[in-house]
């Protein structure tokens, strides 16, 4: 069984265990980042970087990630930005990368215009889903 580790803004944690329920559904075992459901619980822990550094958020999210066969980015619209992908999910789309992960984002990353790092994102060849998630069946059995 296939492991998909997911990612995004942790504006988008309630998204984030949705896409959980339908991935589970459809056979996959799905990993979420580490801080999704007090995030969910304390939507202000998403900006609050004492809570990021003492929880040591980001390096418990990659081990998470490194176990896993994919990377779905939930892209979804944020700062005016449509197909938003913030800073962390960078880093955590090199990861994949590295790891040599099938890398899925939900919708098409923002024209480089509104995100300076659009092109590299290209150049690691994600699978547009185009917002439905049963189409990582074609690239990922479960």
């Amino acid at each position: 069984m296939k492991k998909i580790f997911i990612a995004g803004s942790m504006h988008f944690a309630k998204e984030m265990l949705k896409a959980q329920k339908t991935l589970k559904k459809l056979g996959y075992r799905v990993v979420i980042p580490s801080d999704t459901l007090a995030c969910l619980e304390n939507p202000e822990l998403n900006m609050d970087d004492n809570h990021c550094f003492s929880k040591d958020i980001m390096r418990n999210s990659m081990k998470k990630q490194k176990q896993c066969d994919a990377i779905l980015v939930l892209n979804y619209p944020k700062n005016k930005i449509d197909g938003y992908i913030g800073g962390a999910v960078l880093i955590e789309l090199g990861l994949a990368y590295f790891l040599n992960q099938k890398i899925f984002l939900l919708y098409p990353p923002p024209s480089i215009k509104d995100l300076r790092y659009s092109q590299e994102i290209l150049h690691m060849k994600p699978i547009i889903l185009c917002g439905n998630l049963s189409k990582i069946a074609d690239y990922l059995s479960s």
